[in-house]
């Protein structure tokens, strides 16, 4: 008979944790916690499981918004412009946000429990963030859960530390400024190879820079003493602020697009932040190991380039007019000068329309809208007196005039990158001498994440669409009270 004693840890089960940390009462300090090591049998279960939920659930969501079929294969490629087609029309607009709301604790819970995944298992904590990676995220979480955990005896995987001493003040205060001074490096770095060098604006430049800013800054500021996460949320910030400040000093960026930058990556860095305040928490982790996610930044920039498509958007505007279509007509094919905008968003450099006029008439005749910022091109490939005028877009000019502390500054992404397709004119008879007027275009854009940047692309075409409705259905009804 054997007299070993069943309570005593077995070679796999070192004396300072349980085998398994997968329960009920458990499960929150697993998932969203910083602390609690993570096993092979609580990796494997927490994922497949929360990814089946998280398919059913949106599942259920788009099928009863849209009547679509969200196809498992789907759900489980990575590129979001594939999974563009179950949020175009008649999907409402709000559903994306929705999404990526919802998106959000999974995406903390796959980050947080990588981590700790790869630490319980002998590997560097930065290894677990190669969950970032579209494609090789798979074959991370298939080998974490497969390592076995390598028992570390002397010492606690994960210890919390102390609190710096206040008299470790001026400390503090240098690993901030070095943290944040390491973080625009990384960005200046980032935006130097992404947009100068393979010229792509994706969304490894505006998700993945912004959370390995926050990581680096975090971590930095919390070694060797652990801080606070507010402060380190804090660091992070201030970090992207500062290399926003740099990309306008040396002209990389205007004022607009950097505005419209922020709320996305302040909203990424406070998730690096997290990440690095975790990753600190976890002894023993060297400093130059923090090389391995800035590794990642260009290796998920090319891959993403590479493998991307781009979806084609539509923005429709519409306004009634007290005139029949065949008094609407004339003043659609071409209009004279509107007055100068009073939106601030046009007097801050967004291009906006100043008239419209065409040579030739029915298929074959080009039109040409003057903007701000130049001519849009349009050969007329439908006319339908007096109820649809339709057109290719055969050039046209930059999108604004970004605003800046220099003369001129034109980055990369004015030219190219938003692409108008075609338009169109619909006039809808009502009766009783009124019109339904819609203007409708259908554009590219080659910047991710797209969900992001077509609200506001979206938003600034509607309102260019207004501004020539409103233009129209003044001249219409002012000639029609004659």
């Amino acid at each position: 008979m054997s007299t070993a004693n069943p309570s005593a840890p077995t070679p796999d089960q070192p004396p300072d944790q349980p085998l398994e940390n997968f329960s009920l009462v458990t499960l929150p300090k697993l998932w969203f916690g910083l602390q609690l090591p993570v096993s092979q049998l609580a990796y494997a279960l927490s994922g497949f499981a929360l990814m089946l939920l998280k398919y059913l659930c949106e599942f259920a969501f788009i099928y009863v918004n849209t009547g679509r079929s969200y196809a498992p294969y789907d759900f489980l490629n990575p590129l979001m412009s594939v999974r563009q087609k179950y949020f175009a029309p008649p999907a409402p607009d709000w559903m994306m946000w929705v999404i990526i709301v919802w998106s959000l604790p999974f995406l903390w819970i796959a980050v947080s429990m990588s981590v700790r995944r790869a630490v319980d298992a002998g590997r560097n904590a930065w290894f677990g963030l190669w969950v970032f990676v579209p494609f090789a995220n798979f074959a991370l979480m298939l080998l974490l859960c497969l390592l076995p955990r390598v028992p570390r005896p002397d010492q606690e995987r994960f210890r919390i530390a102390k609190d710096a001493p206040d008299t470790l003040i001026g400390h503090g205060l240098r690993s901030a400024l070095f943290g944040i001074a390491i973080a625009a490096l990384v960005c200046i770095a980032m935006v130097s190879f992404s947009v100068y060098l393979i010229a792509d604006y994706g969304a490894a430049l505006f998700m993945g820079t912004p959370i390995i800013m926050g990581a680096t800054s975090s971590f930095l500021y919390n070694r060797p003493y652990l801080r606070s996460w507010k402060s380190s949320i804090l660091v992070a910030e201030l970090s992207i602020l500062l290399s926003g400040m740099i990309l306008l000093l040396f002209a990389f960026e205007g004022v607009i697009c950097l505005a419209m930058l922020l709320p996305i990556a302040g909203g990424m860095a406070i998730l690096g932040a997290l990440i690095g305040f975790m990753i600190a928490a976890i002894e023993p982790q060297q400093s130059i190991m923090i090389l391995i996610p800035i590794s990642l930044l260009p290796v998920l920039a090319g891959a993403e380039s590479r493998i991307r498509t781009l979806p084609l958007y539509e923005v429709l505007t519409t306004t009634e007019i007290n005139a029949t279509p065949e008094q609407v007509w004339p003043h659609v094919v071409g209009f004279s000068d509107l007055p100068p905008p009073s939106n601030w968003y046009f007097q801050l450099g967004i291009a906006y329309p100043k008239r419209a006029t065409i040579q030739g008439s029915g298929v074959g005749a080009v039109r040409y809208c003057e903007f701000s910022t130049g001519p849009f091109v349009e050969p007329i490939t439908a006319w339908e007196q007096p109820t649809r005028l339709a057109f290719d877009v055969q050039s046209q000019p930059s999108p604004m005039h970004e605003l800046s502390p220099y003369r001129h500054v034109h980055p990369p992404h004015l030219d190219g990158y938003l692409r108008s397709k075609r338009g169109e004119f619909r006039l809808v008879d009502l009766g009783n001498g009124r019109t339904r007027l819609e203007g409708r275009t259908w554009y590219e854009y080659e910047i991710f994440p797209q969900f992001y940047w077509t609200l506001w692309t979206d938003m600034l075409i509607h309102r260019i669409h207004q501004r020539v409705l409103a233009h129209i259905k003044d001249l219409a009804e002012r000639e029609n009270s004659h």
